[in-house]
């Protein structure tokens, strides 16, 4: 097995940061009002002045999960930690995280196992419980 040069090692942790940045980046201005879309990962590779294939391939290579699932962990983290506040609606979380109600509904139950209701419901039930 060829082991790569320290400098392109280097360049893909450095790819690797980046990207993570811009995508923390572009959901804080997503969550503040400030963007209104979330990026795609054609968006991010333009942003860094690279090919998309070639940002994908790094982080896959780099962490051994897509790029995509980085925004998806980190909008169903957002997602719960709203749900869980239980002050706004499960409609205006969709829309603050630029999903309608019944597409939010479908991402959110593929990837927590769940709908949202019953996240929200099970936390409920379950911080009920620990205050009793």
């Amino acid at each position: 097995m060829t082991t790569l040069p320290k400098k392109i090692l280097s360049r893909q942790k450095e790819i690797t940061n980046d990207f993570l940045k811009i995508v923390d980046e572009n959901l804080a201005d997503v969550l503040s009002g400030k963007s209104e879309t979330i990026y795609e990962i054609r968006d991010v590779a333009e942003r860094m002045h690279i090919h998309p294939r070639h940002l994908s391939n790094t982080i896959k290579l780099v962490t051994g999960s897509s790029p995509c699932s980085f925004f998806e962990d980190k909008i169903l983290d957002i997602a719960k930690q709203h749900l869980e506040d239980n002050k706004i609606s499960i409609a205006e979380i969709a829309k603050m995280l630029t999903y309608d109600p019944s597409n939010f509904t479908k991402f959110f139950k593929r990837f927590a196992g769940m709908t949202p209701k019953q996240y929200r419901e099970n936390h409920l039930e379950n911080s009920e419980s620990v205050t009793i």
